[in-house]
């Protein structure tokens, strides 16, 4: 049996730039991931919407995500 688990984080009232330079940031992270794991991260009017996907190994994605959330934290205090 496969095991599938996915995640949606949406951070609102963000402005269409902010969201913008934050899904940059993010980019180069979103190259080479695990196995089994993938992100889609889009922005809609003011919120950015992250998308993750784990197949198997709920540890490795929930690890990811806090991962990508801490990244998101540094991006928008140094963009602030």
């Amino acid at each position: 049996m496969s095991l599938t688990c996915k995640v949606q984080v949406i951070l609102n009232n963000l402005s269409k730039e902010k969201a913008e330079t934050v899904k940059k940031a993010l980019e180069p992270d979103n190259v080479n991931f695990p196995k089994g794991l993938s992100l889609y991260i889009e922005n809609i009017d003011n919120k950015l919407v992250f998308n993750f996907e784990g197949k198997e190994n709920m540890k490795k994605l929930i690890g990811t995500i806090d991962e990508v959330l801490e990244h998101v934290q540094v991006a928008l205090k140094v963009i602030e």
